[in-house]
């Protein structure tokens, strides 16, 4: 018996690779060497046989462990509240539900210094919010840890309302009506029958959240600083150690290529499966 995606492939036959045009195959070969080429020259010019010493060294171990927690807590936090914000735009029928979804995606677009510079106007000691935090709670959150999480959160709660979204919209809403008509809440219909149906998209989406917090530069460094042990991530020490120990900044650059290979291994069966 042929399987859906059996039949699939024979209704849409890939094309030959002898039949590629020319004109697509050479443009598409410079486009993919330009991709492969810097990763590759990262691992040819590695430091191999001193990489074991640069990534012991304390400064890194202190920058690796901030960034695992911040990116985790971030992730924690875009779970919180951006899978709500996800239900909200996927099954919630409001005005400017348009409007609301271009603005959750816009930190995807904006350039992530800007974004942390929107934080230091929202968040800062003079901030919108944050003069009233200062005040009333004397809460400061520029150029601290919280505030390294709340700029990694920023920029990557996004990827995990898209992918929600995307996953609740594909997802069969008669099964939380069904449960509504029995009698269950919408909330517990939501907790009970829905977060299960649509969990391989949160993972997924959680996934991606975490790959890009880990790996946030231009928010970080504007809203919480460069301060070692206490706002200097990942990428904060790569740049650092790229002006002054160069085989120090190859060897950070290799545990984060070697983070996003595994991200790209564990979304495998979500983005690289054949169709």
């Amino acid at each position: 018996m042929t399987t859906g995606r059996q039949a699939s492939r024979k209704a849409h036959p890939r094309t030959p690779g002898r039949g590629v045009p020319l004109a697509l195959l050479v443009p598409a070969l410079l486009g993919l060497a330009f991709l492969l080429v810097p990763l590759l020259a990262l691992l040819l010019r590695a430091p191999w046989r001193s990489l074991p010493e640069q990534l012991t060294s304390p400064a890194v171990w202190e920058a690796l462990r901030l960034s695992l927690v911040c990116a985790t807590t971030a992730t924690a936090l875009s779970l919180v509240v951006g899978v709500p914000l996800a239900w909200l735009l996927a099954r919630a029928d409001f005005p400017g539900r348009g409007l609301v979804r271009a603005l959750v995606t816009l930190p995807l677009v904006l350039p992530p210094v800007v974004g942390g510079v929107a934080l230091l106007l929202a968040l800062g000691r003079n901030g919108v919010v944050g003069q009233w935090l200062d005040a009333w709670f004397g809460i400061t959150l520029p150029f601290t840890t919280t505030g390294v999480v709340l700029a990694e959160t920023f920029v990557a709660m996004p990827f995990l309302v898209i992918s929600v979204e995307g996953t609740l919209r594909a997802a069969d809403p008669r099964y939380e009506e069904a449960a509504t008509t029995l009698g269950a809440s919408r909330f517990t219909a939501f907790r009970r029958v829905t977060l299960p149906l649509i969990a391989p998209g949160v993972a997924a989406g959680a996934v991606l959240a975490w790959a890009r917090a880990l790996g946030e530069f231009g928010a970080t460094i504007t809203f919480a600083g460069n301060f070692p042990g206490r706002t200097q991530t990942m990428p904060l020490a790569v740049y650092l150690a790229l002006q002054s120990d160069p085989a120090a900044a190859i060897a950070l650059s290799l545990v984060l290529l070697a983070v996003s290979v595994a991200v790209l291994a564990g979304l495998r069966d979500r983005w690289m499966r054949a169709v």
